[in-house]
């Protein structure tokens, strides 16, 4: 094999390859977290209003002021723009707190289908004690029983 057919097999390590730049290094965790608080604000009215005013604020600013003023003219190509990139930030962060909620989730289910588990075969092993303490007490004496024994003994002692 050629070396750079041993570098594509999936079942060997990558090379590490040096680079000038050292890569930057990120907390996973911390990061989640932030996309989270950004993908939550992102989904509410207050986020709404606020885009709303801004693009309010913008197109009157655009029309009203003297045109020396005026920085994005009629077309509003800029706002376009921003616009654009504030959504083309918005969809992966939404996309990757969904992730971390979807994990969350399924760590939840696991935890309730094992308590589940649990709870199921505790109620089996009550259930099967309840059906052995039916079975012992038909074979215990009443006290009308012995009593009913004892009356009859008598009566027979009696008859004798």
């Amino acid at each position: 094999m050629t070396t750079r057919e041993m570098s594509t097999r999936l079942d060997q390590p990558r090379e590490i390859r040096r680079t000038l730049l050292p890569r930057p290094h990120y907390d996973p965790e911390s990061f989640g977290r932030l996309s989270e608080r950004i993908a939550r604000f992102l989904g509410t009215a207050r986020f709404l209003v606020y885009m709303t005013v801004f693009v309010a604020v913008w197109i009157v600013w655009n029309l009203v002021v003297p045109p020396a003023l005026r920085f994005d003219p009629y077309p509003f190509i800029f706002l376009t723009l921003m616009l654009s990139l504030q959504a083309s930030y918005a969809a992966p962060l939404i996309l990757l707190a969904q992730n971390r909620q979807d994990d969350r989730d399924r760590v939840q289910y696991e935890q309730d289908r094992a308590r589940n588990e649990r709870t199921i075969a505790d109620t089996e092993y009550l259930t099967r004690e309840i059906a052995g303490l039916r079975v012992a007490l038909n074979e215990v004496v009443t006290r009308d029983f012995l009593r009913s024994e004892l009356q009859q003994m008598l009566k027979e002692r009696d008859a004798r």
